[in-house]
């Protein structure tokens, strides 16, 4: 089972709704490692490395959120090792 890092992009009502916590919970339930962050644009980006299907599992979730956010979108973008923290789980980053 390969290993995948990939970035998501969540835009719509997703900030002041504790998405990046239900996120990060999520991601860890999965079995996941990475972080979440929100963007200065009022979207919330979440970094991830793990299975592909894990991957796809949180995509899916991603698109209820926590009860009151409100998702227009999830983009899914590859992105790099490198871009990942070091040590396992997931963080909640620094605002970008």
């Amino acid at each position: 089972m390969g290993q995948s890092v990939e970035r998501f992009e969540i835009t719509g009502l997703v900030q002041g709704v504790f998405y990046r916590k239900w996120a990060r919970a999520t991601a860890e339930g999965l079995g996941l490692r990475g972080f979440v962050r929100n963007r200065a644009d009022g979207s919330v980006e979440a970094v991830l490395a793990g299975p592909e299907e894990r991957l796809d599992g949180f995509a899916e979730a991603c698109r209820a959120g926590p009860p009151d956010a409100r998702v227009e979108q999830i983009r899914r973008l590859p992105a790099k090792a490198g871009d990942m923290p070091e040590g396992q789980g997931v963080t909640i980053a620094e605002d970008a």
